[in-house]
């Protein structure tokens, strides 16, 4: 692994020196002490941003490169002219070269990198392997429990789709382990025939495990074996006149080609595969993968890296392909639209990180070549359809700005509003808004802290929200230079909609007042007359109050920015809300954990039962010793 960190940091410029000059001088103090062997290197601005990461078989003669302006890009030029200072790290191998560089890539988020932005875990099949009576659920996050793991697949909803189909063909139980050890009678999903009820023994355990090896079967890709077996056992059941055994057979087999017909991509003898095509237009390049399993086709789900124009397809897929599989195992092959300059050595770094052989290919005829122009047609469109958005986004933005008298397009909006019940389980919301739509890594929750707020105060709420919002932003942000909400940073917005009129404007605007700033528009949106949707009044500070002409795009934007904010403060009051619902006061009793608060429970009945209980009923309950006895009494009659 690494062997050694060096840093470089400019000396003083020469009067009149050209910024492209300046930072080829840092590049070449650096290549002073620079080894010939593997390593990662880091240019950075002045103010101490990562630019880039980078990695080399020799770092020397990489980092030279820079120093040259002839055959330079425009995106290398402007690299070089802003770097102020490196950092390198040697390694032992360029493979561990380029695993260091893809971390990096992905924890720094460097400027001018390719950057994969959406880095959410993929979802998976589990078939749990650590109970008698397995459990088959979906699985997101580390594989540290034990079982059988299927998987990627693409989303949420297509395992969800997948194990409901899947369920009525192996009648597997899904419920937890503690519902699975408290029923006493089925539930449900056996009444709609996706469980066979092993919680109250209506299939014995030798049955049960039969299904479990069938469910592995399938999800191992040996669906047509399963298949000829069923059938000849549905055969034999109609034989000897059990036909209701036969029935049940036929509807599981009906429903394991149920789950083959929506299969639009079948490759039997493929174990696993991921197919990742790349489309670029415009500047922008949209990369998909399909997750090819057991010969099956198990989703797909489009990327959008952000890279400069001057990267191509090529570039685009290696720098993905590094930043996707970090974190992940990757498949035993990739198959890929455009050939990679660094194949041999991308596959060498994920087969370590994967342990097993990983090929990466890029297939030229035949079913592959097939299946790689479909993945290109994907993309092509999920790129189209993306252009299409941003485009149309780009116009409500021109016209927030024309409605607010903003010097251009607001680059970033933040909406704001609050939810309570009678001033309990107070939260507030703040959701953003930029180019591409709704950011929703951005959004933020505000529980209500201020107990001297009387209950439903509005205002004192708003207060609060923003007061912490922009005090924090200033103690991180003070001189507005942060990267964007990717970054270590978050970004100020150009734009605050309040979701309230004058009044709410008013106490905005007095706490910008209280903290100086005085660079952000404000604007409060309150609901017409009757609460109609579009008679929606704005409010300004020093503007008289207006509204927008029917019909007007910009009016509808407004008001699904006002909804979408509306929506997120009331999911996260509900959230709040039912987790204190919940809870009991037994939780708060020091010394009471999940074991004693159950026996409690079983003997008393209820929360107010316990609290009603004499001591020696307390000490009589099984694990409740004296001093814990006393301890409980203690909590519910502290006044007596």
């Amino acid at each position: 692994m690494p062997e050694n960190t060096s840093n470089t940091i400019e000396s003083n410029a020469p009067a009149g020196e050209s910024p492209f000059k300046r930072g080829a001088r840092v590049i070449e103090k650096a290549l002073k002490t620079l080894p010939n062997s593997p390593g990662v290197y880091r240019m950075i601005d002045a103010a101490g941003q990562i630019l880039y990461v980078g990695k080399a078989k020799n770092l020397k003669k990489r980092v030279s490169s820079y120093v040259k302006i002839a055959g330079q890009s425009s995106r290398i030029l402007r690299m070089v002219s802003l770097t102020r200072s490196m950092e390198f790290v040697s390694t032992h191998t360029e493979v561990e070269a380029l695993l260091l560089e893809a971390n990096l890539i992905k924890n720094l988020k460097p400027r001018y990198n390719i950057i994969l932005r959406d880095d959410k875990s993929f979802p998976y099949i589990l078939i749990t392997g650590d109970h008698d009576w397995p459990q088959i659920t979906k699985h997101r996050g580390a594989r540290s429990g034990k079982g059988e793991y299927y998987g990627p697949f693409a989303s949420a909803g297509a395992v969800n789709e997948t194990l409901a189909t899947f369920q009525r063909l192996f009648p597997l139980r899904s419920c937890s382990d503690s519902e699975f050890q408290n029923r006493t009678r089925p539930c449900l999903q056996y009444q709609i025939k996706r469980c066979s009820a092993p919680c109250v023994g209506l299939i014995s355990k030798e049955d049960y495990l039969t299904v479990v090896d069938e469910a592995r079967a399938f999800l191992s890709g040996k669906s047509h074996q399963l298949q000829e077996n069923l059938a000849a056992r549905m055969q034999e059941a109609s034989n000897v006149l059990d036909f209701e055994r036969a029935a049940v057979l036929r509807d599981r087999l009906k429903a394991m080609a149920h789950i083959q017909s929506k299969q639009s991509i079948n490759l039997p003898g493929v174990e696993e595969v991921d197919v990742i095509a790349a489309h670029q237009e415009g500047g922008q390049t949209c990369v998909q993968v399909f997750f090819i399993r057991s010969g099956q086709n198990f989703g797909n789900r489009a990327h959008y890296p952000s890279h400069t124009k001057d990267d191509d397809p090529a570039d685009v897929l290696s720098a993905f392909i590094g930043q996707f599989y970090d974190g992940r195992p990757a498949p035993k092959r990739i198959w890929t639209s455009h050939p990679l300059e660094d194949a041999v050595l991308i596959a060498e770094a994920l087969s370590i990180a994967a342990d097993h052989t990983v090929r990466i290919e890029t297939p030229k005829q035949g079913p592959k070549k097939q299946l790689v122009d479909h993945a290109i047609l994907n993309a092509k469109g999920a790129l189209a359809r993306r252009m299409a958005e941003n485009a149309s986004q780009r116009k409500h933005l021109e016209g927030v700005a024309a409605a607010f008298g903003l010097g251009e397009p607001p680059s970033r909006i933040e909406v704001y509003d609050n939810s309570h019940i009678s001033g309990s389980h107070s939260v507030g919301a703040m959701v953003v808004a930029g180019p591409e739509g709704f950011e929703k890594k951005a959004y933020r929750k505000f529980n209500i802290k201020n107990e001297k707020l009387a209950p439903g105060d509005d205002y004192g709420m708003m207060r609060e929200v923003l007061t912490r919002r922009f005090s924090r932003l200033q103690k991180e942000d003070p001189d507005k230079a942060g990267p964007t909400v990717s970054g270590s940073r978050e970004q100020w917005p150009d734009l605050i909609l309040i979701d309230g009129g004058q009044g709410q404007l008013s106490v905005a605007q007095s706490v910008f007042d209280e903290l100086g700033v005085n660079d952000v528009t404000l604007v409060g949106i309150a609901k017409g007359p009757d609460r109609n949707a579009g008679r929606e009044r704005f409010f300004m500070t020093g503007k008289a109050a207006f509204t927008l002409p029917d019909k007007d795009p910009t009016l509808y934007f407004l008001q699904r920015l006002r909804d979408e904010v509306h929506h997120y403060a009331i999911t996260t009051h509900r959230a709040k809300r039912s987790r204190a619902i919940g809870r009991s006061p037994l939780d708060e009793i020091p010394g009471v954990g999940g074991k004693r608060k159950k026996a409690l429970l079983n003997r008393f009945g209820s929360a107010k039962g316990v609290e009603q209980a004499a001591l020696d009923d307390l000490q009589a309950v099984d694990g409740i010793s004296k001093a814990t006895a006393l301890t409980i009494y203690n909590f519910f009659h502290e006044e007596s």
